[in-house]
């Protein structure tokens, strides 16, 4: 039986999860969470109940995914965490694995393929979804074209227009609610398109994206 602790603030993505899961003879939901911080407190009130996986959102509040999966390398190393995401950047795919993340799965994925994801990592494999290990092929093959110019260059930016109508508000700005309320998109597609901007821009935070978009004529 492989013992799963469900952590994701969207009550109606873990019931459903929760739901395929218990319909399944090899695994056992032992505990949910809406957050990292309550994750945690599981894990130290329930010593004799130890998940083998913990199934982890991303983007939630008081303690997000990542920060989680940072504590549980450090204090956890035997459980194996499997990110179960909206947000497919690269940069949250590379820093995960670096702290022992066993999985990366977006959420448009199938049941089928949760499934053998997570019967895969429980035999002690590894395993990203196929939208995730293109973008990282992606990432890699950008990596080397851009290369050949300066990092932050004009010339390695490409932007599509919802992006660009996303950074305008941004260098006006305005927050990823805001934004979202105004565009008539998720608060978490804006957190996206945010973190994909910085990571194009090759920059390390908004402020320095908006300067570079300045810079570079990007905006004007």
């Amino acid at each position: 039986m492989i013992k799963i602790l469900l952590v994701e603030d969207h009550m109606v993505v873990r019931n459903g999860i929760k739901l395929l899961l218990e319909s399944q003879d090899s695994f056992e939901v032992v505990g949910e969470a809406s957050n990292g911080k309550e994750a945690l407190d599981y894990l130290q009130s329930n010593p004799d109940s130890v998940p083998d996986i913990i199934l982890t959102d991303i983007s939630m509040e008081e303690m997000d995914g990542i920060a989680l999966l940072r504590v549980l390398y450090k204090q956890y190393g035997n459980i194996k965490v499997v990110i179960l995401s909206m947000l497919n950047q690269i940069n949250y795919v590379i820093e995960g694995f670096e702290y022992g993340l066993m999985g990366y799965l977006v959420k448009n994925i199938g049941y089928n393929e949760l499934l053998f994801a997570l019967n895969h990592i429980a035999a002690g494999g590894r395993y990203m979804s196929e939208e995730i290990s293109m973008l990282l092929l992606e990432h890699i093959r950008s990596g080397q074209r851009y290369a050949q110019h300066p990092i932050g260059s004009r010339a390695d930016f490409e932007i599509s227009e919802r992006e660009l109508e996303v950074l305008g508000l941004i260098a006006e700005g305005y927050t990823n609610i805001e934004i979202a309320d105004k565009i008539f998109l998720s608060k978490r597609t804006v957190e996206g398109h945010r973190q994909n901007l910085i990571d194009k821009a090759g920059v390390k935070n908004t402020a320095h994206l908006v300067k570079f978009a300045f810079e570079n004529g990007i905006l004007n």
